[in-house]
């Protein structure tokens, strides 16, 4: 886990600045600090950082103290079934860590660099009201995520190479980065994250040829069934198993 969490934060904290010098803005050291601490890859926002607040806030916080507290206590719930299904609680503690950071902690912090003028929200957006994977990872999931992708990946191989080098291009990045998140801090299962992307890819590009949206059903399967690639047993076993 100590693993895992140093080099998430190196490569976080490299994305940052690698968007930071694409985006050619300039912050002062407290606005370059502030957009540090937050989840989201526009530094643009920092900019009007000691602003009057921004109205949303309260709504935030609200909704981000009730994700959190929800997954506390499904986490809870997960440490009791952990004796009697290993496999249940697992899955169990994913979705619970999944709403106290990213439905919880990311919306608190948003909340709270709305009162000091900057334009944040909610990076999460209700994914499952995704029809598409295409709108789930561009519009619904990890936003800030999806925005360095967008500014770092996808535009200058697009403009250069057209849209589909562009995609093919992004969910493979997507892949290396979760590589070093998922599967070089247990040192196994290299490859199956990446593999798991470009599917994903794969089926962005299908999508655009369909006439109509997929829907929700479509986003589902393709999410849930290929996540073992994504988070390989040995992961689960080695980080999120001894949690419990």
């Amino acid at each position: 886990m100590t693993r895992m969490l140093v080099i998430v934060s190196v490569t976080f904290v490299a994305m940052k600045l690698v968007t930071l010098a694409v985006a050619r803005v300039r912050l002062a050291p407290a606005q370059l600090l502030a957009f540090l601490a937050w989840g989201g890859m526009r530094p643009a926002l920092f900019t009007a950082l000691g602003n009057a607040p921004r109205p949303g806030a309260r709504a935030l916080a609200l909704r981000g103290a009730r994700n959190a507290a929800a997954g506390v206590a499904l986490f809870v719930v997960a440490r009791a079934v952990a004796p009697h299904s290993e496999v249940a609680a697992i899955g169990l503690a994913m979705i619970a860590l999944s709403l106290i950071v990213h439905f919880g902690l990311f919306d608190l912090l948003a909340a709270f660099w709305r009162t000091r003028g900057v334009a944040a929200d909610a990076l999460f957006r209700a994914p499952l009201a995704a029809r598409s994977l295409a709108e789930f990872w561009s519009r619904r999931w990890n936003i800030g995520y999806s925005e360095m992708i967008a500014t770092v990946v996808h535009r200058p191989i697009r403009s250069r190479f057209g849209p589909h080098a562009a995609l093919a291009a992004s969910f493979l990045a997507s892949g290396i980065l979760h590589e070093l998140a998922i599967t070089v801090p247990v040192g196994a299962a290299y490859g199956l994250p990446t593999l798991y992307f470009l599917l994903h890819g794969l089926a962005v590009a299908v999508e655009k040829r369909l006439p109509a949206e997929p829907g929700r059903l479509w986003v589902f399967l393709w999410l849930v069934l290929p996540l073992p690639l994504c988070f390989p047993p040995v992961f689960l076993r080695k980080v999120i198993a001894p949690l419990l």
